[in-house]
């Protein structure tokens, strides 16, 4: 108890000195708090995103139809998928079950030709996935069963077309032979996905089946569900279901097996982990060079204590103790501006449309940081831990110096 009220005495005498060795742990404990809050959501952002545009928790395609994906292999379709659709609704824990149908074609302009990507969606069911209706920049959504379709923003600069006008698409139907079709623009959507503003077009369900020549066939069906941590147990569940209504031919995936997404995001995952490592080392770094150098500036002090008749435990127990109440001090102020800085931003977003735009990566245009209540405590208690071991070394040291040789020392 005494040596605790020296090491606070000797934190208050000299406070400039506290004060610089504080503000160095804190920073470093700020920039982890917030380095950790913007790497969680980035994370988060695209494993959502991938969940929501891509693949859903579950997507169900004909077995065939990823060997041949590159080609448009729309005739490797979900045959009577309305009734795959009902079945997967009525399954517990099921958030959304969308249809989809995907397919390339050449969109006629202005006597030009340019690439597009179409999906034929259900956009009653959408609002549970991609909710269409809420990315509207302009115009209105497409009406069942009418020649009608929506653009994303990029393609519509692209083609230097606004709602209201038309536009012929060509492509490969599902007998191989070529569709043509002009279908007017109701509107002008803008995904929080920059890799979907590029080419990509959307119309009815209905209407794509009558293009290309589908009858009641998607080339995919995507299933959300309210736990992501139950994926393994309904994509077993589907396909016990699939097999009992006898639709062998239809692969059942859960996301985290499908190609190279599930891949990128534990790169992702690996790569915050090495980023949080750098920055806990470099952190570290100034916390032990900024305590070690304050403990070395301080011989005179501790020569004098040892000329007193302290014994050099109880030096090593006073230097550490003020390292301790610093360090805990300034690790608390830290993590509270880094939690200052990130709550707002986790509101508002931080935009990096700029960084992403061209990029075909998941990631949305606004990235909002996610505060972790775990690794924010553990931010604490590392900076706090840190700047009281660094304490050690030079503390140890210095007390084993005699107090002539001490008192000698600038």
């Amino acid at each position: 108890m005494k040596l605790a009220r020296i090491a606070f005495r000797n934190i208050r005498r000299n406070r400039r000195r506290s004060l610089l060795s504080g503000t160095a742990i804190a920073v470093a404990a700020m920039a982890i708090t917030f380095l950790f809050a913007y790497l969680a959501g980035f994370l988060g952002d695209y494993e959502s995103n991938v969940v929501r545009y891509v693949t859903g928790h579950v997507r169900i395609r004909h077995a065939g139809y990823d060997e041949y994906e590159q080609l448009n292999p729309i005739h490797l379709s979900v045959a009577g998928y309305p009734e795959v659709v009902r079945d997967l609704e009525a399954r517990e824990g099921v958030a959304a079950v969308v249809p989809r149908t995907r397919f390339f074609t050449a969109i006629y302009r202005n006597d030009q030709t340019f690439g597009g990507i179409g999906l034929g969606v259900d956009f009653e069911r959408e609002k549970g996935m991609m909710s269409v209706g809420e990315s509207l920049e302009q115009g209105r959504l497409p009406r069942s069963g009418e020649r009608e379709m929506l653009l994303s923003a990029g393609l519509a600069r692209e083609l230097e077309l606004e709602a209201g006008e038309k536009l012929t698409l060509l492509s490969k139907n599902k007998y191989m032979g070529m569709s043509g079709m002009t279908f007017l623009v109701t509107g002008i959507v803008r995904f929080q996905v920059s890799g979907f503003n590029e080419s990509f077009f959307l119309m009815p369900i209905d209407t794509a089946a009558r293009f290309l020549k589908m009858d009641e066939e998607a080339t995919e069906v995507l299933v959300r569900l309210e736990d992501s941590r139950q994926v393994d147990a309904f994509a077993e569940e589907a396909r016990l279901l699939l097999s009992d209504s006898g639709r062998d031919e239809l692969s059942v995936q859960a996301w985290t097996s499908v190609g190279i997404i599930y891949g990128m995001i534990r790169y992702a995952q690996s790569m915050y982990d090495i980023f949080a490592l750098i920055f806990f080392l470099l952190a570290s770094t100034v916390i032990v060079n900024t305590t070690m150098m304050v403990i070395f500036e301080r011989m005179r002090e501790i020569g004098t204590v040892a000329a007193m008749g302290m014994t050099p435990r109880e030096i090593v127990r006073l230097f550490f103790l003020e390292a301790f109440f610093i360090g805990a001090i300034a690790s608390l102020a830290g993590v509270l501006v880094g939690v200052a800085i990130t709550l707002p931003l986790s509101i508002t977003g931080i935009n990096v449309g700029s960084v992403m735009e061209g990029v075909s990566m998941e990631l949305s245009s606004v990235l909002y940081p996610r505060l972790n209540v775990r690794t924010t405590v553990f931010v604490f208690l590392y900076s706090t831990s840190i700047a009281s071991l660094a304490s050690f070394i030079p503390s140890r040291r210095a007390a084993k110096i005699e107090p002539v040789e001490a008192l000698r020392s600038v």
